[in-house]
Formats: structure tokens, sequence, C-alpha cells
């Protein structure tokens, strides 16, 4: 009975929960259809003659986009700006493309949408000159029906895409939402550092924006790679996360040769000023060779971090084993976009840089694995 009880007070609660919700979603939509419809009224009453004589505006909060659209016929532009407010967009409206193209200079729009057939300045002129002034805009064109073809055309001068006139509102709200769902995406891959898998050598010569895994090459979560070699060799080096994470190198502190390490091992170290950190090793095995030319150049891990700044050959004693932890190919690009978005998040200004030293060995050159071992525990190559 006391089950039967508990079940029922469960649901009676669900239930309430949901109708709560629910009030409370319509009480906040038609909050914000009162606002934006009041919006509409004072935009009527506004005098915006010093921008542009036609110009008539009205601005939302916290709009989906800022739309400037431009046709001859009054009774379209009332209807963009009734239709596209109520649906969360801020809107102003000109009469002519010389006034479109004063705003455009003005103000930071994220759509233009013209009319084709216009006096004075047609919207093939529009779209042109827009394009011009403002690479980064999105144009729509309206077409009637008999200037669907020219309306295809316009893309080739950078047009995104076209409504048909006359529109129901239904179709006009699709068609802006369709419009800046596309648009978001495009600014997101954008905002998305790109990461390419190319030939060792080609690090050198990159984009700083641009990050590079070698082709070939496994990435260890600590940020060193692995290139076997033949005969079984592994060749270890710093890659280009931890590259541009650090960015300057002073000193590298290099491994003897003959020294044995475990996966996850202290391999090397990098300083700059007081600043150290510690890189760990890939695999498991012994050091039989490391990089000279980084003690006289260090430098050169920096400039070529998958080819003249490789740091050291480990011979492997579980290389079969041990290549299951290691990432290559497809999946080293999905984790590095990861890393990248966590190391732009914790940044002070957002791009990634300024991390101090101690807080990239911390976060990423050893997550979850990194040991203890004092900065002395390393021996040099000549000690």
């Amino acid at each position: 009975m006391t089950a039967l009880l508990i079940v029922v007070l469960f649901a009676v609660f669900l239930i309430t929960d949901l109708a709560v919700r629910a009030i409370s979603k319509r009480a906040s939509a038609a909050r914000e259809l009162r606002e934006r419809t009041a919006v509409l009224k004072s935009a009527l009453q506004m005098n915006f003659a010093s921008e542009a004589k036609s110009l008539k505006r009205a601005e939302v909060q916290n709009a989906r986009a800022s739309i400037l659209a431009v046709d001859d016929e009054a009774i379209v532009l009332d209807s963009f700006r009734k239709i596209l407010v109520l649906a969360g967009f801020s809107v102003d409206t000109v009469e002519n493309g010389p006034e479109a193209l004063t705003l455009l200079r003005a103000r930071p729009y994220d759509f233009l949408f013209t009319d084709l057939k216009m006096p004075d300045m047609n919207g093939v002129e529009v779209v042109k000159a827009a394009r011009d002034l403002r690479p980064d805009l999105d144009i729509a064109v309206i077409t009637g029906f008999g200037s669907i073809e020219t309306a295809v055309e316009t893309m080739q001068y950078g047009a995104v895409d076209y409504v048909q006139k006359p529109f129901t509102e239904d179709e006009l709200v699709a068609f802006a939402n369709r419009l800046a769902i596309r648009r978001e995406a495009r600014l997101e891959a954008q905002r998305r550092p790109t990461v390419r898998v190319v030939a060792p050598a080609l690090a050198e010569v990159v984009s700083s924006r641009e990050y590079c895994v070698p082709g070939g090459a496994f990435l260890y979560p600590g940020h060193t790679w692995a290139q076997i070699a033949t005969g079984g060799q592994v060749w270890v080096g710093l890659d280009d996360f931890a590259r541009k994470a650090l960015k300057t190198v002073e000193h590298v502190d290099l491994p003897a040769a003959g020294t044995r390490v475990r996966r996850g091992d202290l391999l090397f170290v990098v300083r700059r000023g007081e600043e150290i950190a510690r890189l760990r090793s890939p695999v498991s095995g012994e050091v039989t060779q490391v990089n000279p030319a980084l003690q006289r150049d260090p430098a050169a891990l920096m400039q070529s971090p998958y080819d003249r700044g490789w740091v050291c050959v480990i011979a492997p004693s579980d290389l079969a084993t041990e290549l299951l932890g290691l990432r290559i190919g497809k999946p080293v690009v999905a984790w590095y976009q990861e890393e990248i978005a966590r190391l732009r998040k914790e940044s002070p200004g957002g791009d990634g840089a300024a991390v101090p030293w101690r807080a990239l060995e911390s976060g990423y050159f050893g997550p979850g694995i990194a040991h203890t071992e004092p900065v002395t525990d390393v021996v040099t190559a000549g000690s």
C-alpha cells in the first residue's frame, strides 16, 4: 500500500511539474508576442530619416538575427516587418538600393533581403555591391514568378537563396529560419579550428590557425607522437597541439641513450625562463638515440615538430599492446577539436593563449596518468 501511495504521489508531482512548465512556456511566449507587437507599433512612429529617408526599423531583444530588407513596394516591406519581427528577428526596411547600401556600411546586419525589380538600382546590382561591401553578409533575393531564372543567376554574385512573391506567413518564417540555421552552422564551422592530416615536413609551413596531425603517426593522450620506422624502432616527438600551446621553447632536456621508460613515464622536458613542462613517453622501451640538434637549436622543436624536431628513438618493449591506447587518422582529428575547444575555454582571452605551462602540463600533457617525478629525474644526453 505504501509503495502504491509513493507511485501515486510521484505521478501527481510529475503531472503538476509538466503542467507548470507548460503554463510558464505559454506565458513566456505570450509575453514575447506582446513585446514584439509593441516593437512593431513603435517602429511605425519613429523617424529614421537621418539614416535613410524610407527607413523603418523594428528591433527586438535577443533577436535571432538582424535583417535589412529592400523593396520598392511598401506593402511587401510591411509584411516583412510584421511577419519576421513576430518570429523573433530584428528588421530594417528601405525602399531603394542606394539607401540599403548606405545602411550596410553603418550597421552589422546578418542578412540582406533584396527585391529584383526596382527602379534606379535593380536587385542584381544591389547583390554585387553588397557582396563587395560586406563579404560576411548572407544575401537572399525576393523574386516574382517570372524572375526565378534571374534570381538563380544572382547566386553566382553571392546570393545564398531566394524567396518567391507572393508568400504566406508560414513560408516566409520557414525561409528565414532556414537561412538562420545555415548561417549559424557556417559560422560555427568557421569558428572551429582547422585540423589536417599532413606529411610530417608540412608542419613547418601550415598557417598558425591550422593544426596538423602527422600522417602515419600515432598520437598519445599526453600530446607526444610515435612513428614506427622500418625495423620496429619508434621515433618520438612533440605534437602540433603542444607546439601551439607552448608557443616558444628555450631549452630541451633530452633523455640519455640507454634510458628505459614505460608508457606515461617522463621522457623529456622543455623550458622557457622559469617555466617548465614535462612530456611523457607514448610507448615503453629503451631510448636508443636522441636528437643532438635540439641541444644546439631547441627552436627546431617548435619549427618542425614532426621532422627536424624529433626528440628520440625508442626500441619498444610492448608495442603491439600499447598501440591500442594510441590514436591515428580521423580519431585524432576529432580529439584535436575537443582539446582545442577545451584549451580556448580555459584561456583568459578565449583563444588558447596565455595558459600557464603548469596548467598545460597537468591538464593536457599527462591527463589521468601524469607522474610526479622531479625534473632532476630526467637523465639528459651526455650526462
